[in-house]
């Protein structure tokens, strides 16, 4: 082989390590994100990525999954962020120490029927006692005589946790089907005779009946000074050492610009709206 093919064959496996450096330097993964979880999250995030991602030239995947999912996936390191409706400590298998938790935004959670059934407002004891099973028929409620169909959400869903912490004070709830995300909840109750579930605030439109409690009507400003007791923070997950961009997306949506704009606009509350403070331990006080 002589002196110029050796050459050749030197600059030319240069130039591919080269190129092959820069694809890696300035390939996608650095200017990645990826967030997973909530489905009660997800509409808020998915429109907050697509603005900010435009901004900024990045591009970040949104999913759902439930909660259960987000922290799972976040905890393994295996996304960069997980939206969950429940602070991780609840959350059977997830240590918490080794997260840092960033709250953007609040949700109301309401029982919506189907619109059917004759009944606007319920006490907080009927409505245990109809997802413990005490209560199957509207009739028994100033309704219809029409069978109740509980609708529930799975096991390991932030809004089902929610739901059930704030309302069966530590009874068992029945055994009923169960669905994993807010829109097919949002379907099934809308064309089921008989049907009841429960929603985040924003999934709520005209083809649902929600129900007031105890007179109680299901509004942002009940829930702000927690008149309305079934609400929940809404959380964004990271890894101790998330990296700067992961941390930039987090505080935008934080921000006044987007918790006055794109939070309150698709039917979230703002945390800085928020009069009143929730632990972990379900411990309400005022700010």
């Amino acid at each position: 082989m002589n002196n110029r093919l050796i050459h050749f064959i030197s600059a030319l496996g240069i130039l591919i390590l080269f190129l092959t450096g820069c694809s890696s330097n300035n390939g996608s993964k650095s200017k990645e994100i990826t967030s997973v979880g909530s489905t009660a999250l997800q509409p808020l995030v998915e429109q907050a990525a697509h603005q900010y991602s435009t901004e900024k030239g990045l591009t970040i995947n949104v999913q759902g999954g439930g909660s259960g999912t987000g922290l799972s996936q976040v905890s393994q390191g295996a996304v960069n962020i997980g939206n969950s409706d429940v602070f991780a400590d609840k959350q059977t298998g997830i240590d918490a120490k080794k997260l840092t938790d960033y709250k953007v935004a609040v949700v109301g959670i309401t029982p919506v029927v189907n619109k059917g059934v004759g009944v606007k407002n319920i006490s907080f004891k009927q409505l245990r006692d109809i997802f413990t099973g005490k209560v199957t028929n509207w009739k028994q409620l100033g309704g219809k005589n029409q069978e109740i169909i509980v609708i529930n959400r799975v096991k390991g869903s932030g809004t089902r946790n929610t739901f059930e912490s704030s309302v069966l004070n530590g009874e068992k709830a029945l055994n009923a089907q169960e669905q994993d995300s807010n829109g097919t909840v949002k379907r099934i109750v809308s064309s089921t005779p008989g049907a009841i579930s429960y929603l985040s605030f924003s999934f709520l439109d005209n083809t649902l009946q929600p129900l007031s409690i105890d007179g109680v009507k299901p509004e942002d400003k009940n829930v702000e000074d927690n008149s309305w007791k079934i609400w929940s923070y809404e959380h964004m997950y990271t890894a101790k050492d998330a990296k700067k961009n992961v941390k930039d997306f987090i505080q935008y949506l934080q921000s006044k610009p987007t918790q006055d704009g794109l939070v309150k606009k698709l039917g979230y509350i703002s945390i800085h709206d928020m009069k009143v403070v929730k632990s972990s331990d379900n411990v309400v006080t005022k700010k």
